[in-house]
């Protein structure tokens, strides 16, 4: 059933003189932008810490999220409904009226409310379409393939093709008799009495060899009676050598196309008459299978089916299946629009256009996802008015594409189904032939419309589409892949739709609409007309939006742009944006730098900021254009502002700093922390500062070093600073008495530890650029002393904090000390020293409690080192005690190191058993050795003695062998060098003493003595000395040879120049005998003149302990020499 509607001519004038959408004068949105916000908080004051440093908080804050390029899922925050896109009611086709309504009762109740007409006007157009002259139909036919047809030639194969035409009432079959079932066939057709009508009789050609023919050939009948006439199709196996295909189309020439019926036969014998003489009964062609199909039982829309083969009589035998596509159309109708000689074309567009905003309205009048979903009645007009009118699957896309694209600008639809339209027309292209040139020029008209409509959007980017919106930017990603598909379409195309590439239009719709949207921004936050110190606010907030806009464009436009039309949408907005901006702020620069105010300043630093954190996120890109920026120099204007606003900075630190310590009580911030309230504030404050350097990133090297190298200075002095306010802060807290740990002092510890390590990485991060001056240690050589000097002064101050935290225990150190000491020699060891040590556990558990670990280790040393003094000074003060009282006090040192040491957890053992810990252990060893013992150790000591002033007390140079065969030890002094002048004139009269030690090992021997040589300092002796000792004595250990240079005086006593020991069991003679008995065996040996130092003097006044003959008589003997000599430096 067909069901049409007339439109009339007025309508489609109406259409066609609409003009096209890049000619009309567009209509912008209304203003999107938000209003002007007020400024934030002011600026800061001078002298006020709090607000400034609050100030500096908010705008690192503002950095924190520009360290590194934007996620797409951080900027999606929102999955809202997409802002509404601008729709304008006159830019579809116009609705269609009553009036234009003249066809059939099919569209019933639903075309009446499509229409909104009456009942009685409904009735009335009804009426009209009835009275009207039935239309005249064709039926198309489409032969595509067969399958599985039977084999008739002995290859195994046949030679098909099919025979078909219509069949009219008149030749139907009639109703079967007695006999067996017949069907109608063409060649069966010609043995009958009564000829069977065939109307247009059509032939395929013939496929050779194959089972499965494919013809895929197209065929048009006309068609006299619907409900009678049928379709009738052979397929036949050619066996002839005469081309059926061609007698059969000459014989429709002279028969005519029109309705001449003759016998299959006659067509037969005809052609072979034409073709070849002779019998032809005896190539006749093998039946395959039959179709028979009645026009009525064509559906409407068309079909495209397998038809299953049938035999003509019960007695063929037949198999497979042939696929034919069916369309019935029709070829005239009695309306309005076919006697005005206007198209289906235009009928289905006007159409389409009315149900579309009927249906939308029924849907949801206000939605823009509705995806072009028709109710079943409107998809029943449409595919009836399709098939019809003979609309091809190209013209069916081209129309929907047409009317939804100019239905999308009056009220929007999903993208998505815009996009489809497009890919289904673009399938369809490609296959079908081109279409007429009204309706190409018709779809030129609908792609302009629609780009022109799309530009516009794009020029509103942000307010139509904005980042922070998912649906809306899937909205824009489906909606450029519209337009690429546009472009595809653009070289098919005669008459060209784009007066340019759309790429180009695109890049200036998005060139234009950045511009506007900077311009509306601009007057809103920053107005020119304002005076420039008010405009600085304002200007920053500019920057800071462009910033955000800038992380939109990278992580979500850009990939979109690239990957769907390629163009580069960030490089685009970067360059324009930064262009627009540097101008900008140099006009506002150029006219403040007069006006240099700490309020401007300020204002001037942040925005310098803001636009240093542009660049960084242009330089942050991979493969970015090489160009410079228009913001490169940007710096040079700012710099006077930067240094006066560093210069605040430095004395609002101080004030910030004095108002933390000023609230500070000393106390623990909570239980997990250690230190008090104005470290922490210290902490934060230089933390903010080093950030603020970092962010500020000052581009020129020699200027990033004179700006580093005072923040450097001024970081430093506020340190100290810091430091002394907790000094006095600390003097003027009131001490309970008898407290051994005081507890404000362990917070001003932790406070100087939490500063040092704040301060320390506050100005390691101060590094400026390289080029500015050599790095030394990873450092720039101005900020690497600077640090070296504040750590150093910073442990001085630990140290001091340190001592005074540990002056109180010196009492009760030195009280367990002595009880140690004190004790009988009846009690244990550990008894004697569990008073001490208990003493200990409990302070240092409380100082664990109070002190981080760094200055637990601090106190830790402190306390180790007043315990080894206090052990020191108990042995100093007691003589000639027995062995028992070293012990004690070995076993205390002992137990003290392992305590102090913890398993690892204490101090490291390296550190334990250095410096006095070796002095004590030495002294405690030689306490519990012999006289003889003892003084051996003391020639050791100076021979293990090494010269730290080689240039200082001169050189001597000797000679040393043991003559076995004598058994006498020679010893040759050769020359001296470089001796301390000792005279008032700058010389020395020096002589050199040669005795051998130790005096036990060498009873019988005496010293000797060099000629004193007047007047010099490099004195030459050559002279030789023997000592009849045995080798064996030599060989003993601690034997030495004492070499001491005294300068000669004749009016008072010698002065002592320096001294030199060497070991006899290493000369020649006692290593190994002398070879040839030479007497000058062995090579000279040069000796470092010194002095005798500590370690040699501890077994010193070890002995003088000792109240044996034998260790007084050593002592005594040593102190005269000891008359000779300069006290130690």
């Amino acid at each position: 059933m067909s069901t049409l509607l007339e439109i009339k001519s007025s309508v489609l004038r109406q259409v066609q003189v609409c003009p096209s959408f890049r000619r009309r004068t567009e209509e912008e949105p209304g203003n999107t932008s938000a209003d002007p916000q007020e400024p934030a908080t002011g600026a800061w004051k001078p002298g006020d810490g709090v607000e400034f440093f609050t100030q500096m908080r908010l705008i690192l804050k503002k950095g924190e999220g520009r360290r590194c390029l934007p996620c797409p899922e951080v900027l999606l925050r929102s999955s809202s409904p997409a802002p509404p896109e601008p729709v304008d009611p006159n830019r579809g086709l116009r609705a269609l009226t009553q009036e234009e309504v003249d066809d059939q009762e099919a569209l019933l109740s639903y075309l009446q409310q499509v229409f909104g007409t009456s009942p009685e006007e409904h009735a009335e157009a009804i009426e009209c379409v009835k009275k009207a002259k039935a239309p005249k139909y064709a039926l198309k036919v489409s032969v595509m393939r067969a399958k599985n047809l039977l084999a008739k030639d002995p290859n195994g194969f046949s030679d098909p093709y099919c025979m078909l035409g219509i069949l009219s009432a008149s030749g139907t079959p009639r109703e079967p008799g007695p006999h067996k079932e017949q069907r109608f066939s063409f060649r069966k057709g010609a043995k009958r009495g009564s000829p069977l009508p065939a109307k247009c009789i059509q032939v395929t050609e013939v496929k050779s060899s194959t089972l499965n023919p494919v013809w895929k050939e197209h065929f048009l009948f006309e068609i006299e009676d619907v409900s009678t006439d049928q379709l009738h199709l052979d397929i036949w196996d050619h066996d002839d050598d005469v081309s059926l295909v061609e007698a059969c189309r000459k014989l429709n020439e002279v028969i005519g196309l029109k309705g001449m019926s003759r016998y299959f036969k006659q067509i037969v014998k005809s052609a072979r008459a034409n073709g070849r003489a002779g019998p032809t009964e005896d190539h006749t062609d093998d039946f395959l299978g039959c179709l028979n199909i009645p026009i009525w039982e064509v559906p409407v829309a068309g079909e495209d089916r397998w038809f299953k083969l049938e035999p003509r009589s019960s007695a063929s035998r037949v198999q497979g299946d042939c696929q034919l596509v069916l369309k019935l159309i029709t070829t005239q109708r009695d309306t309005g629009m076919s006697q005005r000689g206007r198209s289906g074309f235009l009928s289905y567009l006007l159409l389409l256009s009315r149900l579309l905003q009927f249906e939308h309205r029924a849907e949801e009048p206000n939605s823009s996802s509705w995806r072009g979903e028709l109710s079943r009645p409107a998809a029943t007009v449409l595919c009836l008015h399709g098939a019809q009118s003979n609309l091809s699957a190209l013209q069916l896309a081209v129309l929907h594409w047409q009317v939804s694209s100019r239905h999308h600008q009056t009220c929007t639809l999903d993208y998505g189904y815009l996009l489809g339209l497009l890919e289904d027309m673009q399938s369809h292209w490609e296959e079908a032939p081109s279409l007429p040139q009204e309706q190409e020029e018709s779809l030129a008209d609908s792609f302009s419309a629609f780009s022109e409509y799309a530009l516009r959007l794009l020029r509103q980017l942000r307010d139509y589409f904005p980042a922070t919106n998912s649906t809306a930017i899937h909205r824009l990603e489906l909606l450029l892949k519209c337009l690429d598909k546009l472009q595809l379409f653009q070289p098919s195309f005669e008459i060209c739709p784009f007066e340019t590439e759309l790429n180009m239009d695109i890049a200036a719709a998005l060139k234009r609409g950045n511009r506007e949207w900077y311009d509306r921004l601009l007057n809103s936050k920053s107005p020119r007309e304002q005076p420039g110190p008010q405009r600085l606010a304002g200007l920053v907030e500019l920057v800071d939006a462009i910033y955000e806009d800038l992380q939109s464009c990278y992580s979500i436009y850009a990939s979109l742009f690239h990957s769907i039309i390629k163009i580069d949408f960030f490089t685009l907005t970067f360059r324009q944006l930064e262009r627009l901006v540097a101008e900008e702020v140099w006009v506002l620069t150029e006219d403040l730098s007069p006006k240099m105010t700490l309020e401007v300043a300020s204002r001037l630093f942040e925005l310098y900021l803001s636009l240093a954190d542009i660049q960084r996120f242009w330089s942050s890109i991979l493969d970015r254009d090489s160009r410079s920026l228009a913001l490169a120099n940007i710096h040079v204007p700012f710099l006077p502002a930067v240094k006066l606003w560093l210069q605040v900075l430095r004395d609002q630190a101080k004030w910030r700093l004095q108002g933390a310590v000023d609230v500070d009580t000393l106390e623990p911030m909570d239980s997990s922390s250690k230190h008090s309230s104005s470290a922490a504030t210290a902490s934060l404050c230089f933390s903010h500062i080093q950030e603020l350097w970092a962010c500020l990133a000052w581009p020129d090297p020699a200027q990033a070093q004179g700006l580093g190298t005072q923040l450097s200075q001024d970081l430093c002095e506020a340190a100290l600073f810091y430091t002394e306010l907790l000094r006095k802060k600390v003097d003027t807290q009131p001490r309970a008495s008898g407290e051994a740990v005081s507890e404000p002092l362990c917070v001003v510890l932790n406070n100087v530890e939490l500063l040092r390590r704040a301060v320390g990485q506050a100005l390691r991060g101060l590094a400026w650029p390289e080029g500015a001056s050599g790095l030394a240690g990873g450092l720039p050589r101005p900020l690497l002393s600077c640090t070296q000097a504040l750590d150093e002064d910073l442990h001085r101050e630990a140290c001091t904090v340190t001592a005074h935290l540990t002056s109180k225990m010196v009492g009760d150190i030195r009280k367990y000390v002595q009880h140690i000491s004190l004790s009988p020699d009846s009690i244990q060891n550990d008894e004697a020293v569990a008073p001490l040590m208990k003493y200990l556990d409990e302070k240092l558990a409380l100082l664990n409690t109070l002190l981080v670990k760094e200055n637990l280790n601090r106190v830790l040393e402190a306390l180790w080192e007043l315990l080894l003094q206090a052990i020191l000074q108990a042995l100093g003060t007691n003589l000639d005690v027995s062995a028992d009282f070293y012990s004690r006090f070995h076993f205390t040192l002992e137990a003290l190191v392992t305590f102090f040491h913890a398993d690892g957890q204490g101090l490291p053992m390296e550190n334990l058993k250095d410096g006095s810990y070796k002095r004590l252990e030495e002294e405690l060893r030689l306490h519990k050795c012999s006289t003889r013992e003892c003084i051996e150790q003391y020639y050791l000591d100076k021979l293990k003695q090494r010269s730290l002033e080689q240039n200082r007390c001169g050189r001597l140079s000797v000679r040393c062998y043991y003559e076995a065969a004598e058994q006498r030890l020679v010893v040759e002094v050769l020359h001296a060098a470089d001796l301390l002048p000792l005279d008032p004139n700058g010389l020395s009269d020096p002589f050199v003493i040669v005795e051998l030690g130790p005096p036990h090992l060498f009873p019988l021997v005496h010293s000797q003595r060099t000629q004193v040589k007047s007047r010099t300092l490099h004195p030459v002796y050559d002279e030789l000395f023997y000592f009849s000792v045995p080798a064996e004595a030599c060989r003993r250990r601690g034997a030495c040879v004492l070499f001491t240079v005294m300068d000669h005086d004749w009016l008072s006593t010698n002065d002592f120049a320096g001294e030199a020991a060497l070991g006899l069991g290493s000369i020649g003679g006692i290593v190994r005998p002398q070879v040839g008995g030479s007497s000058r065996a062995g090579q000279p040996v040069t000796l470092h003149l010194r002095r005798p130092r500590a370690q040699v003097r501890s077994a010193l006044r070890m002995l003088e302990g000792r109240t044996n003959r034998e260790a007084q008589e050593f002592v005594k003997r040593l102190r005269e020499l000891e008359k000779f000599m300069e006290a130690d430096p």
